[in-house]
C-alpha cells in the first residue's frame, strides 16, 4: 500500500474516506446553522457572507464525487478543508472590522480535519487556520487588533484547543475502530472491515459505473507447514506472504485476511484482464520469496463485475471462489478467472 505525504498507508486511507463518508450528512448539518447564522447577522454584515458559503458547497459536492476514483484522495479530501479555512477566512475579510468576531469560525473545520488526517496533515492544517487568522485580523484592522489582542488571542486559542482534544479522541477512536477491523496476526484488514467496504464499492459503482475486481487467494498445502515446522513458522508464514501481497497493490487497493490461510483484495476500477495481472504479480512474488527458508506457493481465483453495473460482491465472490478451487484442481500454484475458470498460470 502506497502512502503519501498526508497518509501512512492503504489502512489510514481506508479510515479517512470512511470518515469523510460519514462526515457528509454532519456537514450539511453545518452548513445549515452557519447559513442560519450568516443570515441573522445580515443586518450587520451584510447578506452576501451566503455566496462564499455556497461556494463552499459546491467544492465540497465536487470532492465527494471525485473521492471514489482518485489513487490518493486525501488530496482532494485536505484541498477541499483547506478551501472551507480560506472561504471563512475571505468572509471575514471582506466584512471588515465587524465580521473579526467570526475568526472563531476557523475552528469549526480542525474537528473533520483531526478526524481524517495523520500527524502531519493535522499540523498542516492547523498552521494554515493559525495563519489564515493572524493574516486576516492584522489585515482588515491593525490597529483593533493592536488596542484589543483578545480579538486574535481568543480565536487562536479555541483553533489550538481544539485541535488538541480533536486530536486525542480520535487517537483513541483510530485505536480501538484498528482493534475492531484489523486481523491481529498479519495487520491485514479483516471480515468487519469488507463488509463496510463492500456496502461502500456497490453505492460507488452504482453511481460511477465503474467495475469492481476482486481475487480470493489461498496457500497451498499450508496444513503441511504446520505440521512440519510447527504452528510458530505458519504464522511467520503467514505475516511474511500477508506483507508481500500488500506490496504488489495499487494504493487504493486493500487486502484481507478472510479466512486461515485465505486473502481477498480488491481492486476498484479493476476489469477482469486488469484483475488477472495483479493476481499473477502476488502469485509469482510470493512463489519467489522465503520465510526462514520456508517457501510456499498459492492459488488464487479472480472475477470483476462489468462496467456500468453495481458491484454486487455475493456474485463476484462466487465466482472468484469457484475459479479459486478449479486453481487448485489443475495443479495449484496458478491463477484462474471466473466464472468460466480458465487457467491463466499453470506452473506445477
Amino acid at each position: 500500500m502506497e502512502s503519501s505525504w498526508l497518509i501512512r498507508g492503504g489502512i489510514d486511507r481506508e479510515r479517512m474516506v470512511d470518515m469523510d463518508r460519514r462526515l457528509v450528512p454532519v456537514r450539511r448539518i453545518s452548513f445549515a446553522v452557519l447559513a442560519a447564522a450568516l443570515l441573522a447577522s445580515g443586518p450587520w454584515i451584510g447578506w452576501w457572507t451566503l455566496a462564499p458559503l455556497a461556494v463552499a458547497g459546491v467544492l465540497f459536492t465536487l470532492a465527494d464525487r471525485l473521492i471514489p476514483s482518485m489513487r490518493r484522495p486525501e488530496y482532494a479530501v485536505f484541498g477541499a478543508w483547506a478551501a472551507s479555512e480560506l472561504i471563512i477566512a475571505a468572509s471575514v475579510a471582506v466584512s471588515g472590522s465587524s465580521g473579526l468576531a467570526m475568526l472563531c469560525w476557523l475552528a469549526i473545520p480542525i474537528v473533520t480535519l483531526v478526524a481524517r488526517f495523520s500527524d502531519r496533515g493535522i499540523l498542516a492544517g492547523s498552521l494554515i487556520a493559525v495563519a489564515l487568522l493572524l493574516g486576516v485580523a492584522f489585515g482588515v484592522d491593525s490597529g483593533a487588533v493592536t488596542s484589543n489582542p483578545t480579538l486574535v488571542i481568543a480565536p487562536l486559542a479555541l483553533v489550538l484547543v481544539v485541535a488538541i482534544f480533536s486530536l486525542a479522541l480520535m487517537r483513541s477512536d483510530a485505536e480501538h475502530r484498528s482493534r475492531a477491523v484489523l486481523d491481529p496476526l498479519t495487520s491485514m484488514l479483516n471480515r468487519t472491515a469488507l463488509e463496510g467496504r463492500a456496502r461502500e464499492l456497490a453505492e460507488q459503482s452504482a453511481i460511477t459505473g465503474e467495475p469492481v475486481g476482486m481475487l480470493v487467494a489461498d496457500l497451498d498445502d499450508f496444513k503441511a507447514i504446520n505440521d512440519t515446522h510447527g504452528h510458530g513458522m505458519g504464522d511467520a508464514v503467514l505475516r511474511n506472504v500477508a506483507y508481500v501481497v500488500r506490496k504488489q497493490l495499487r494504493a487504493f487497493d486493500l487486502a484481507y485476511r478472510i479466512g486461515g490461510e485465505e486473502f481477498l483484495v480488491l481492486l476498484p476500477g479493476a476489469r477482469e484482464a486488469e484483475c488477472l495481472t495483479v493476481a499473477e504479480q502476488i502469485r509469482s512474488a510470493v512463489e519467489a520469496e522465503s520465510t526462514e527458508g520456508v517457501r510456499v506457493t498459492l492459488s488464487c481465483g479472480v472475477n470483476a463485475s462489468r462496467a456500468g453495473e453495481a458491484f454486487d460482491f455475493a456474485a463476484v465472490f462466487a465466482a472468484c471462489d469457484a475459479a479459486l478451487y478449479a486453481a487448485k484442481r489443475e495443479g495449484r500454484n496458478r491463477v484462474c478467472a471466473g466464472p468460466g475458470a480458465a487457467v491463466l498460470v499453470a506452473t506445477g
